[in-house]
């Protein structure tokens, strides 16, 4: 058994990759669900649609692949983080739709407790802002607002889980209701500290014990699949939040190194090493992996919309047909023109972290058409890249590190047009690997790494390939103006303004 298969859950799509003895790609297959938007700011999932585009991937994967689960040395589990679902311990079944991080209808919610104090508290065990996009806030409106649920989860009845433990519940029969360290750090209510769930933190939110999952390391025994499901049982030893596995599929082990991920949203994690970086400029303190019961942190910056824009082009606006074709939309936009897209459909993120302000364009004329806005819309993932790279320098010295050089990865970065425009506007070289799916690699790694078929971080990290290397061609002056521009055109959006 020298074959490993990951399942990438993420945010718009599910995909099963079964990875090779040389941990490279041997076969996949991949389905979207459906995104669902009963409010204005608000996000659901079917958290049993996922399910079953999980087993329908898997099994296509395998099928693909030409093998079986008895070839399979282990699973690896990584997903979208912070998503909550909320389901009946004996029944299986969610009691509500998924509630997607993407969502900010707890706004109001951690406005009021932020305002009554408690956000320097939360900061300080978690390394999160109290902020709708995490778990936390999320749970506590899904049991004050479905029928009956605080009932039932303060008996006992209910299970809450981020998306890797709704999966392994299931994968497992039942069975096991446990998670990683990089997902619990991601829910508002783990003591990323102390390596536990904070006492202090549940009763802020009201939220019983008895609903959380146990918590283990990336590497970890989280269950064995029921054999009815694939033919075969296959231990499941791998599981990490999508921008975390990322860290890892790009072999970011050393303090200092950076990698961005751009899939719907953005993420940025700097590995910081053994200290937890309390931030000044609201980015995130987060743990980047755990193995052997030692976290390694990392600073973290996310925005919420990187590749959505360009599905908004698609969807929104039906200017491309393809996600691809934005690229050439944006090569052919007049050069004369200065656009500005913020793209704040369900606020901004880091570090601005404003849920209410929502999308602006800046700049429009006459002349202004598809190819500008699409221009503009793919320029925005830089410049929301460069307020992360520059609010982490200011953070930690450290963030220089690593020959100030960008480890990129995500299906957006396939675009070498975005690519550049992001090593002008950073200033910096932006390294692309030959793998772009990072994120299911490096659950798959850390799998096979478990099932002593993979090897281990040295070996794994000197297996790194670079595929290219984008350096920056715009010059100083050129990229300080452009970057002001977006300054102003942020600041005119926010919704504190004025």
């Amino acid at each position: 058994m020298t074959q490993v298969l990951a399942i990438d859950q993420g945010t718009t799509s599910t995909r099963a990759i079964v990875f090779g003895a040389d941990h490279r790609p041997v076969a996949s297959a991949q389905q979207e669900f459906t995104q669902h938007f009963p409010a204005s700011g608000w996000v659901e999932h079917d958290a049993m649609e996922i399910w079953n585009t999980v087993l329908a991937t898997v099994r296509g994967a395998l099928e693909k692949a030409g093998t079986s689960a008895e070839k399979i040395a282990a699973i690896g589990i990584t997903n979208q983080r912070e998503t909550v679902v909320l389901w009946d311990r004996e029944t299986g079944e969610p009691v509500h739709k998924a509630i997607v991080w993407q969502d900010r209808r707890t706004a109001s919610m951690t406005a009021k407790l932020r305002e009554g104090g408690h956000e320097p508290m939360v900061q300080e065990k978690t390394g999160l802002l109290l902020d709708p996009y995490f778990s936390g806030s999320k749970l506590a409106w899904l049991l004050e607002n479905v029928d009956g649920a605080r009932e039932k989860a303060e008996a006992g009845k209910l299970a809450f889980g981020t998306i890797d433990s709704w999966l392994i519940w299931h994968l497992t029969g039942g069975q096991r209701h446990v998670t990683d360290a990089t997902n619990a750090a991601r829910t508002l209510l783990y003591n990323i500290r102390e390596g536990q769930w904070d006492d202090d933190i549940l009763r802020l939110f009201n939220i019983p014990r008895a609903l959380l999952p146990k918590v283990l390391d990336c590497g970890a025994e989280f269950g064995t699949t029921d054999p009815a499901l694939f033919g075969a049982g296959i231990a499941i030893l791998g599981v990490a939040g999508d921008q975390q596995a990322a860290t890892l599929g790009q072999a970011c082990f050393q303090p200092g190194m950076l990698k961005s991920t751009y899939g719907t949203g953005c993420f940025a994690l700097l590995n910081t090493g053994d200290t937890l970086v309390r931030s000044q400029n609201r980015m995130l303190g987060t743990i980047a992996y755990q193995f052997d019961g030692k976290p390694t942190y990392a600073l973290e910056g996310s925005i919420f919309v990187a590749g959505a824009v360009v599905q908004w082009l698609r969807d929104g606006l039906r200017c491309i047909d393809a996600a691809a074709d934005s690229q050439a939309l944006a090569e052919a936009a007049d050069p004369s023109q200065t656009i500005y897209l913020v793209p704040a459909f369900t606020g901004l993120g880091a570090p601005y972290w404003d849920p209410d302000c929502r999308g602006a364009i800046y700049g429009l004329t006459r002349n202004t058409g598809p190819q500008e806005i699409a221009r503009a819309a793919l320029e925005s993932v830089g410049f929301q890249t460069r307020d992360l790279w520059e609010a982490m320098e200011a953070d930690w010295q450290g963030a220089g590190g690593a020959e100030n050089v960008l480890r990129v990865d995500g299906g957006m970065t396939a675009s070498d047009w975005t690519m550049q425009f992001l090593a002008d506007i950073l200033g910096a070289d932006v390294d692309r690997p030959e793998v772009l799916e990072t994120t299911a690699l490096g659950v798959a790694w850390v799998a096979g790494m478990q099932a002593g078929v993979y090897p281990g971080f040295d070996a794994f990290a000197e297996d790194w390939a670079l595929e290219r290397t984008f350096k920056p061609k715009m010059d100083a002056d050129t990229r300080e103006a452009r970057y002001a521009g977006w300054k102003d055109a942020v600041s005119r959006t926010l919704s504190s303004r004025g």
